[in-house]
C-alpha cells in the first residue's frame, strides 16, 4: 500500500471507535433504551456514534432533566478492547512527545477514567478531554478546540485522528487537518459523511507511525489506495 509522510506539532485522538471499541456496551445500552423508548429507530446507535451521550438522549429520548439524564445511563459488564495499533502508537508517542498529544471523547470523565486504564493505554501527561469538560460536543468545534488549549498548541497545527464523521466534522470546524480511521465505518460511508472533513484515511492505527521532527511528529501513513483527499 501507498505511504505518506505528514507532520504536526501535536495530535488529538478520540477515544471510543479510534483507540478502544466498546461496540458490544454501546448496542447493550441502546437495546436497553430502546424497551422504555419504544419509538426509537434500530439504527440508533449507528446515527448517535461519536457524539455525546447526553447530546444524544436529549435528540432521541427528550430527556432533559440532568438529574435523569445521568440516571439514565446504562451499566453492563460488556467492556471495551483496545483497536489494532492503537497501544503501539500512543506508547511510541509517549515516549517521544509525551506533551504533544492527549484524548478528546464524547465520553463522561468517569468512563473514560475506567476505560482507557482498562485498556492497558497510557493516560496523557497534560491530562483529556471528556463529556463533561464541554458545554457543547462533536460535531461542534468545542472539543476540539479544549484538546488543543490542553496542549497549548493552537488547533490549526494538530492533527484530528477519528473513526466517526461527528468527531470529523467537529476536527474540521476547530481547524485541525483530520486523519479517518475505518474502523467503525467504510471509507465509502466516511466520505458520504463527512468527505469535505476528511485529509487523510487509513484501515487502523497499524497503518500509523510517528517519529520526531525536530520540535515536530512526524507520522507515516499507510493510506488506503485509490482513496483521494479530498480537501488539502
Amino acid at each position: 500500500m501507498p505511504q505518506e509522510t505528514i507532520t504536526f506539532d501535536a495530535v488529538l485522538f478520540d477515544l471510543d471507535g479510534t483507540l478502544i471499541d466498546s461496540t458490544p456496551g454501546v448496542y447493550y445500552a441502546w437495546d436497553e433504551f430502546r424497551k422504555k423508548y419504544t419509538h426509537l429507530p434500530s439504527d440508533v446507535a449507528d446515527l448517535t456514534h461519536g457524539r455525546r451521550l447526553k447530546d444524544t438522549l436529549r435528540e432521541y429520548c427528550r430527556i432533559t432533566d440532568d438529574a435523569e439524564l445521568e440516571a439514565s445511563r446504562p451499566v453492563n459488564g460488556l467492556g471495551p478492547e483496545v483497536l489494532n495499533g492503537a497501544q503501539k502508537l500512543l506508547n511510541e508517542l509517549n515516549e517521544i512527545a509525551p506533551d504533544k498529544w492527549t484524548i478528546v471523547t464524547s465520553a463522561s470523565r468517569f468512563y473514560a477514567s475506567q476505560a482507557i486504564p482498562k485498556c492497558s493505554l497510557p493516560i496523557p501527561r497534560k491530562g483529556y478531554v471528556t463529556a463533561d469538560d464541554v458545554t457543547e460536543g462533536k460535531p461542534k468545534p468545542a472539543p476540539y478546540n479544549a484538546g488543543a488549549a490542553t496542549l497549548g498548541v493552537p488547533a490549526e497545527k494538530c492533527l484530528v485522528v477519528e473513526d466517526a464523521p461527528s468527531g470529523l466534522k467537529a476536527g474540521r470546524a476547530a481547524g485541525a487537518r483530520t486523519l479517518a480511521v475505518c474502523t467503525s465505518h467504510g471509507p465509502e460511508s466516511l466520505f458520504k459523511e463527512a468527505g469535505g472533513s476528511i485529509d487523510y484515511i487509513v484501515k487502523d492505527l497499524e497503518g500509523v507511525s510517528a517519529k520526531l521532527a525536530g520540535d515536530m511528529i512526524e507520522f507515516t501513513l499507510t493510506v488506503l489506495p485509490g482513496i483521494e483527499r479530498t480537501s488539502l
